[in-house]
């Protein structure tokens, strides 16, 4: 058993949480380069918390730039045990309303510009993300939710686009119509697939903004709307947040999904043929394997 370490990935429009005892900045260096930002941390309600902006302060990353490798080692050479992520969506369903949350629980990943694995040449490893999210995170944020008086959403297929550019009409009634994805994002891939290599539980809440562009009442993306709903949904998020030590206590026990023991046989590259460069670089995120 270990202690509860929380760490949460602010999307647009979150870019600090309330309420930390303790709160400072603090700068972690990572062998994937550097994080978004530096990484505020601090105790909320008596469990150590860490809060990353995704896009840094300022919202200076774009969703292809997002240094993902670096942001999720960051969180586990901090100690976090458990990785929420909030993110702004666009909803492909009438029900999920803008100002509504989603609990999100399968990933297809439509990017392709950006660094998606810490293993590769020299250190072979292969997780299982056949169920991406941790069901035991998804229910803390789903009953915080719901003590916080937000229409949430449990279960839903997230569509993670490249960007940064919406999507086409084409494209959104394809998302919607023929894959069946739920609502379209651009940041939770690769991140949720990397935090699964950490052995990191994960869950992603998907903050309604918009209904993309396949609606007919709505047509195209509004950019102005989309940021009055950005506003009232970081205020709902970080009321999210601030229910969760509560919920999900100090104590740490195993996960009972795996999460945390997602490379127990992952790893496929034998010892003496490893790249000794790639194992170091793996020290935080591997290194209870290696």
């Amino acid at each position: 058993m270990t202690h509860t370490k929380i760490a949460v990935i602010g999307g647009s429009g979150i870019y600090e949480i309330d309420g930390l005892e303790g709160a400072k900045w603090q700068t972690v260096d990572t062998p994937w380069g550097k994080p978004s930002d530096a990484i505020l941390t601090g105790t909320l309600d008596g469990i150590e918390m860490a809060f990353l902006p995704r896009h840094g302060r300022g919202h200076v990353h774009a969703p292809s730039t997002v240094p993902y490798r670096a942001n999720i080692d960051a969180l586990k050479r901090l100690g976090c045990t458990d990785v929420i992520s909030m993110s702004a969506c666009g909803s492909f369903r009438e029900a999920m309303a803008p100002g509504d949350f989603v609990i999100v629980d399968q990933f297809i990943d439509r990017t392709f510009a950006r660094e998606k694995s810490f293993f590769g040449t020299g250190c072979v490893a292969h997780v299982s993300v056949t169920h991406p999210t941790c069901p035991r995170l998804g229910d803390a944020c789903e009953t915080a939710a719901k003590d916080a008086g937000i229409t949430v959403h449990r279960g839903g297929t997230y569509l993670a686009m490249e960007g940064p550019q919406f999507s086409t009409l084409a494209e959104s009634k394809m998302y919607r119509e023929s894959w069946g994805a739920d609502v379209i994002g651009m940041t939770n891939m690769p991140e949720a697939k990397l935090a699964r290599e950490a052995e990191l539980c994960y869950a992603s809440v998907a903050m309604i903004t918009d209904y993309d562009s396949w609606h007919p009442d709505h047509g195209e993306v509004d950019v102005t709307e989309i940021i009055r709903i950005l506003t009232g949904n970081a205020d709902k998020g970080r009321d999210l947040v601030k229910r969760l030590p509560a919920l999900l206590g100090a104590a740490r026990h195993d996960c009972p999904h795996g999460c945390d023991k997602a490379l127990e046989f992952a790893i496929l590259t034998r010892p003496e043929a490893r790249d000794p460069a790639l194992v170091a670089k793996l020290d935080a995120v591997a290194g209870r394997v290696l």
